[in-house]
């Protein structure tokens, strides 16, 4: 374990000059970008709101970093925090780092090496416990923002599939610093907030109770799209459908998160959801069959990828959550190869579905998958202390996940034909308050990282 050092280290200069930011914007002259000046013009130049450059200029947010793991570049760790060290790609522009990373602490600390290496290498504090990463090692809270990455690592999955990833646990100690501090500051929570209903509804209770703005969930929302459309809020939807991979715990949730994204803009805003249910293996097909709608719009995904029709039904399992929600509107999450994420909704009024999808991970490895969006909206929250989508969201979510694996189970019996499970609790009702909020234009360009290291 490292000793805590008596000053901390000044974080290298960034390393990308105006002639680098050029080059990775071929739309902006030089002149171009001499002509821009101030506030309006960096918010002109990267798609930042004005208030968040503002703030910009004066003293950075400092942000507490708390990780269940970081040993490998595939790890979230690397792909996040990196991002809010060195800065991202949004909008088709690199956006140099608006916050500073000055703690972190590392639940499997020796097998993190990675994350050391990191730290040393950006002089940036590793603590020995969640609660100094908060308080720098003081007796109160000493930071604008806690970033919690708690994915990956070493840990266990229960009889049900859920992987017993330590979420809540981290953040009760971030909790219990702010009550102790008597004040709070921004939280994102990576992914759902826990696999235990009670404890994520208990970390959203406590947001709302001691009033800091809270976010987290999928980078799939805020991913890429094709096409690069958004629906409008109160847009009729009647039916929608997910396509993706739905493997474990992990990967449905961001399908979950996708189709969230789009049916909380359907009329009359998000209702709730009134009851769910997981089919696995063969008799998820049979479903699907016997409700049309359903077949209906994963022939158009077929349709639209130029796939045979029952391309989908060959690999004969699959796995399907289906979501039937207060309002009527009914939606499936339904597990298929081929089409990267795709969202297809029917939508009154409208004679073809509506087909959005997700491709891939566009952009070189080196870009961490170019998961750059998320980083971007919790850099803004952390400037503007406002959530960028609305924490309900992320609450139901985590919710239907929890119950999705819970529904093949009756105690210890296993059951491929889930039960049904009414969902009262599930009850969040919210209108969207943002336009398109997903990354457009061109992808990042590959470039070496900026660890302060050789790879």
């Amino acid at each position: 374990m490292q000793k805590k050092q008596s000053e901390r280290v000044m974080r290298e200069p960034d390393p990308f000059s105006m002639n680098e930011l050029i080059k990775s914007n071929p739309v902006f002259s030089r002149r171009q970008m001499l002509g821009i000046t101030g506030i309006a013009g960096l918010a002109a130049l990267t798609g930042i709101s004005t208030e968040a450059a503002g703030q910009s200029q004066q003293r950075k947010p400092r942000i507490a970093v708390l990780a269940t793991f970081w040993g490998a570049t595939r790890s979230h760790a690397d792909w996040l925090v990196n991002k809010l060290i060195d800065g991202y790609w949004w909008q088709g522009a690199y956006v140099p780092s608006r916050v500073e990373v000055v703690s972190l602490y590392l639940h499997q600390h020796d097998t993190s090496l990675l994350g050391q290496k990191v730290a040393k290498a950006k002089g940036i504090q590793v603590y020995r416990t969640a609660s100094e990463a908060l308080t720098l090692g003081t007796k109160e809270l000493a930071v604008d923002g806690v970033v919690i990455v708690g994915e990956h690592g070493d840990y266990p999955t229960d009889l049900k599939g859920h992987w017993l990833l330590p979420r809540w646990w981290l953040y009760n100690h971030v909790i219990r610093v702010f009550e102790q501090s008597k004040r709070s500051v921004p939280v994102f929570n990576d992914k759902h907030f826990s696999y235990n209903w009670d404890d994520a509804k208990w970390m959203f209770d406590k947001s709302r109770e001691l009033g800091f703005p809270l976010t987290g969930g999928s980078l799939l929302p805020v991913y890429y799209r094709k096409p690069e459309i958004e629906l409008e809020n109160n847009t009729p939807i009647k039916h929608s459908i997910v396509v993706g991979a739905t493997p474990d715990e992990g990967a449905i949730f961001h399908c979950i998160e996708l189709l969230q994204a789009f049916v909380e803009r359907r009329k009359g805003g998000e209702t709730g959801v009134k009851s769910i249910q997981s089919i696995r293996g063969p008799e998820a097909w049979k479903w699907v069959e016997s409700n049309s709608w359903a077949a209906k719009l994963l022939n158009s995904v077929a349709a639209n990828f130029k796939l045979k029709q029952g391309h989908f039904q060959e690999s004969g399992r699959t796995n399907i959550c289906i979501i039937e929600y207060n309002d009527g509107t009914s939606a499936a999450i339904i597990g298929g190869q081929g089409v990267g994420w795709t969202y297809a909704g029917e939508i009154e009024g409208r004679k073809e579905p509506t087909i959005v999808s997700l491709l891939d991970f566009p952009g070189p490895f080196d870009q961490y998958h170019a998961s750059n969006a998320q980083p971007h909206w919790i850099v803004e929250m952390m400037l503007t202390k406002k959530e960028p989508f609305n924490a309900e969201r992320l609450l139901l979510t985590t919710g239907i996940t929890n119950h999705y694996m819970e529904s093949n189970w009756e105690g210890s019996k296993y059951s491929p034909v889930g039960r049904r499970i009414e969902t009262p609790f599930l009850n969040m009702t919210y209108r969207p308050t943002r336009g398109a909020q997903f990354n457009k234009g061109q992808r990042p360009p590959a470039r070496p990282y900026i660890r302060g290291f050789d790879q």
